[in-house]
């Protein structure tokens, strides 16, 4: 195990569960969470294959509440908050005044209530962002430091969770949730994931973390359970093309740029925040565009790398890893939009070298278990 030095990033209700099966800790967005426990392609290979548990403790989680609900989240956000039926969810994008990205989120309607799940990293601003704009007679609460996240991820995720959950788990559509028991209490869980795999977040008090965990762990024991670090998350995610916030896209990314439109509504009734910014890109077309590509050749991309078009310059690779699916370097990056047709050969630049690489059409890993 790792040892941490760093006084400030705060400990998830799971951490002692991480030290104890050897975890190599590190701060991230400001907690101290686990990176791998074994191997980075072990953990990634039994989720794809079987299941695997996370701790997402450090995610964000708002409450809004209040007759105006609806018009400040339709304000907000860019996708149609008013089609969601009760337990359902959506993912979506708040916008600054500018057309930037704030940040990526899943919303859930409750009954009661609304549910913004956010990324850690962006905590603080969006709630500032968030509270800067609520209107009157909407209540918005930052539930993040009492809630614990567990997400049970792979083909056997639901196998593993109808021994914890007193719940017909098979009625629950991909982006849906309940509110039922899981270890004899109610909360919140969706069969939502960051993998591509069938599987199910649960929200849950701090204190029924450790039980929660540990039930997982003996319900997946005779389907191989591993305990999954941020580093195969990472992998998993790209495999599916799901962007990372900080690295492909941020606040100065269209999100027409990033593949994102279809989940930008600017027809929905009311007005959300940097849409004209939007309707421009769409308008007068994207002069860049977010691409997926595969390696031609054994080497791995990474964050940063140039990429080359005909021997010059044309755009960075946002995201690339060695993909234990497909046992080669994949990875995303920004180009111009004329040189992002799929099928077209870029060059990535890894030590000195201009790697040739194809652009494909993302996923890409087909055929997952997310129902």
């Amino acid at each position: 195990m790792t040892t941490h030095t760093d006084t400030t990033a705060k400990p998830t209700p799971l951490l002692a569960r991480h030290e104890a099966l050897g975890a190599r800790i590190a701060p991230f967005a400001g907690y101290l969470m686990p990176i791998q426990y074994s191997s980075i392609i072990a953990e990634h290979r039994a989720v794809r294959n079987s299941v695997g548990i996370f701790d997402l403790s450090h995610m964000g989680e708002f409450e809004v509440q209040g007759p105006g609900t609806l018009e400040f989240l339709e304000r907000m956000t860019t996708n149609d908050v008013g089609s969601l039926q009760f337990f359902q969810a959506q993912y979506t994008l708040m916008l600054n005044d500018d057309g930037g990205i704030v940040d990526d989120l899943l919303i859930y309607n409750l009954p009661g209530r609304a549910l913004l799940v956010v990324n850690a990293a962006n905590l603080d601003k969006d709630f500032a962002w968030l509270q800067k704009h609520c209107p009157p007679g909407v209540k918005l609460t930052n539930r993040s430091d009492e809630t614990a996240l567990i997400a049970i991820q792979g083909p056997m995720a639901e196998a593993v969770m109808k021994r914890m959950a007193e719940f017909d788990l098979a009625s629950i559509k991909y982006y849906h949730a309940a509110e039922g028991k899981v270890m004899g209490k109610n909360v919140v869980f969706s069969r939502t994931g960051y993998t591509g795999e069938d599987g199910f977040e649960i929200y849950l008090p701090n204190d029924m973390a450790l039980d929660c965990w540990d039930a997982a762990m003996a319900a997946g024991k005779e389907f191989g359970i591993l305990p999954i670090g941020l580093g195969a998350r990472d992998t998993l995610r790209l495999e599916m093309k799901f962007a990372l916030y900080g690295n492909d896209i941020d606040d100065t990314t269209n999100p027409i740029d990033a593949g994102l439109g279809w989940v930008v509504k600017p027809d929905k009734p009311i007005e959300f925040i940097g849409r004209k910014h939007v309707l421009a890109a769409k308008q007068g077309g994207s002069k860049r565009k977010l691409v997926a590509f595969t390696l031609n050749e054994k080497a791995i991309p990474r964050h940063g790398c140039d990429i080359q078009v005909n021997g010059a310059v044309a755009g960075v690779v946002t995201s690339g890893t060695h993909s234990p699916s497909l046992d080669k370097g994949i990875g995303m990056g920004y180009v111009a939009t004329e040189h992002s047709k799929i099928g077209g050969t870029i060059g990535i630049v890894i030590r000195g070298n201009a790697v040739p690489a194809t652009i494909i059409r993302p996923p890409f890993v087909q055929n997952t278990s997310h129902k």
